[in-house]
């Protein structure tokens, strides 16, 4: 499926919330099902810079798509990830890099978040592109 469907199906299933209490709740269950990241690549080099929380990613390139895991200390904030991971894993780099991120204000995302939380949004939406670069550089130079 590509990263547009996919981000279709989230802003989909976000609106059958009526208030964002309900839509909390769901990305707490979003976060419980994430995948969960290797305990050997919770290191400070996957910590995702500029977050409140302490959040891990780690990419790899399995058959010349991304696939993403992660963890997070706090519970909202792994449901916010396990959103991104949903977006932009199994995905090509190229994808990941051209991927447009609008769908994220048509949740509302941002705008409900603490600031602080926001701007980690944004800091993983960053990094989850960055890691995109670096494997298209790899795959370009082959």
């Amino acid at each position: 499926m590509t990263i547009k469907k996919i981000q279709e199906e989230i802003v989909d299933e976000f609106s059958m919330f009526d208030d964002w209490m309900q839509r909390y709740e769901y990305m707490i269950d979003l976060g419980k099902s994430l995948p969960l990241i290797n305990e050997a690549y919770k290191t400070d080099d996957n910590i995702i810079k500029g977050c409140q929380s302490k959040v891990w990613v780690h990419a790899e390139l399995q058959g010349g798509k991304l696939v993403f895991t992660a963890d997070s200390d706090a519970i909202i904030t792994k449901g916010i990830i396990a959103i991104l991971i949903r977006a932009f894993s199994d995905q090509t780099p190229q994808d990941v890099i051209e991927a447009d991120t609008g769908f994220i204000d048509e949740i509302g995302l941002k705008e409900h978040l603490s600031p602080t939380r926001a701007n980690g949004l944004v800091s993983m939406v960053k990094q989850l592109k960055l890691y995109a670069v670096a494997y298209q550089t790899q795959l370009n130079l082959k």
